[in-house]
């Protein structure tokens, strides 16, 4: 079979992926893109990010119209849910979407190669599947993402799954176990208590939500617990398995815990087991992670990796800034990202979302700092809203004031944090955060009065 030649090849159609392929196009590489999948954008398009918002958006919805009308004078009776109709909105959006990604390789000329590739040599690679083969490329970049992580006793069949499995159930748990208390634990763990499952959440740690502030962590469990999720932190999990019609979770130092659902949700491992690195010599971390350097190089000349293959946060955005960072660089010699300015959110209710150093990173390196703090019932908007819980914390350098990290617990804090993520790209003051003039009344007044607190200045608190 002839070999078939391209300046570029990128193994892996997610946001790291695909975005790199397109902006290689955009600069004159002739690109292909490796893809097992036919319907292109990776986990976060096809079973992550998306589809859970989806259900989150829908299954806050359904909750709000059963129990939460009544203050705004609103009564409904007769309410029903249509799972199926609910999953079949997701699969439309998720269509949508990776369609739309289909489009813009087609419009950038992107070929879209489907298969499993495979590392043959520095400028090689061997592809199975329907696009099966062999390519040649000047450049090739890694960018296969991450699978769910899995815990030793823990047997993954029938109703003990995923995340994946998670996003597709055909009817509602009477009871879910989550084992971790991640981001992905929690925002399923959301969707099905809200359709009315009986949720309980264990975690190995004391606390939920891993690297998130621990003001807004502690809050979020108060909020989530209040809303009706059961928590069993400090808890060990040693093997969950499917004992009849039900699954069976046994803990240390405790009873075992019966439920019709299990979800895993302890983390994400990089997806590197087929990619032939040992036998090209491209060099991994002991966690498996492949290594890099300032140019996103590995140790083996002209292949590149980035994403969640590489470490570091594990979000699409980050790989997709990564991407345009890394083909710059090869194009231009010139391409960085600010992972100080990453922002991570998560989606429950409250949102949860930050950017930048938290407090205890801050006082462990020996920083000086001040913090100012907001809460959200004192702000306008959010009373209209009737969502009050939460606040936003502003983190800034004692000396020169500049905006070291800012954690938002709150309504829309997904979106607030962008104003955030901002200044610290600018390197903004609290004071140049504080004097914006912000529109009255939102939710980002609670953002200008957090900065104003910082120096004790704070109008509505």
């Amino acid at each position: 079979m002839t070999e078939r030649k391209f300046d570029l090849v990128v193994i892996g159609g997610g946001p790291g992926g695909y975005v790199a392929a397109i902006r290689a196009a955009q600069l004159g590489f002739k690109v292909a893109c490796v893809e097992q999948e036919s319907s292109l954008g990776g986990t976060c398009l096809n079973i992550g990010c998306i589809p859970s918002k989806a259900l989150l958006e829908s299954s806050e919805h359904y909750e709000v119209l059963g129990h939460g009308l009544s203050k705004h004078g609103i009564r409904i009776s007769g309410l029903e849910l249509d799972l199926s109709g609910l999953m079949k909105r997701k699969k439309r959006i998720v269509t949508s979407l990776t369609k739309g990604v289909s489009f813009l390789f087609k419009k950038n000329k992107v070929e879209h190669i489907l298969g499993t590739g495979r590392l043959v040599g520095q400028h090689e690679i061997a592809v199975q599947g329907e696009g099966g083969g062999s390519l040649r490329a000047e450049k090739i970049l890694l960018a296969t993402g991450s699978l769910p992580a899995n815990l030793k006793g823990i047997e993954l069949r029938g109703p003990i799954g995923t995340s994946t499995e998670a996003l597709s159930y055909e009817e509602i748990p009477s009871h879910l176990v989550v084992i971790g208390a991640g981001a992905i634990g929690l925002e399923l763990g959301t969707v099905w208590r809200r359709l009315g499952a009986k949720v309980t959440v264990l975690e190995y740690l004391d606390h939920i939500l891993p690297g998130v502030d621990g003001e807004v962590g502690q809050m979020a469990l108060r909020v989530l617990k209040k809303q009706g999720m059961e928590f069993h932190l400090s808890t060990r999990v040693t093997g969950a398995r499917v004992d009849g019609n039900a699954c069976s979770v046994q803990v240390a130092d405790g009873d075992p815990i019966t439920a019709d659902r299990v979800l895993v949700a302890v983390g994400r491992v990089p997806c590197t087991a087929n990619l032939n690195l040992e036998e090209v010599g491209v060099a991994v971390n002991e966690r498996g992670f492949i290594q890099v350097d300032d140019s996103y190089q590995t140790s083996v000349g002209g292949i590149f990796a980035i994403g969640d293959v590489i470490g570091g946060p594990m979000l699409a955005h980050k790989a997709s800034e990564e991407a345009i960072a890394c083909i710059e660089k090869i194009a231009t010699g010139y391409g960085r990202v600010n992972y100080d300015a990453i922002p991570s959110v998560v989606y429950t209710a409250p949102e949860v979302a930050s950017v930048g150093q938290t407090e205890s990173a801050l006082t462990a390196a020996g920083i000086p700092f001040r913090k100012g703090v907001f809460q959200f019932r004192a702000n306008g908007r959010a009373m209209t809203l009737d969502q009050t819980d939460g606040f936003v914390k502003i983190l800034a350098h004692e000396e020169t004031d500049r905006v070291l990290g800012v954690h938002i617990i709150g309504p829309r804090a997904g979106d607030l944090i962008a104003e955030a993520a901002a200044a610290i790209e600018f390197c903004a003051s609290s004071e140049d955060v504080a004097r914006i003039c912000h529109a009255h009344p939102t939710l980002s007044e609670a953002l200008q009065e957090a900065a104003l607190d910082v120096s004790g200045q704070a109008i509505h608190m």
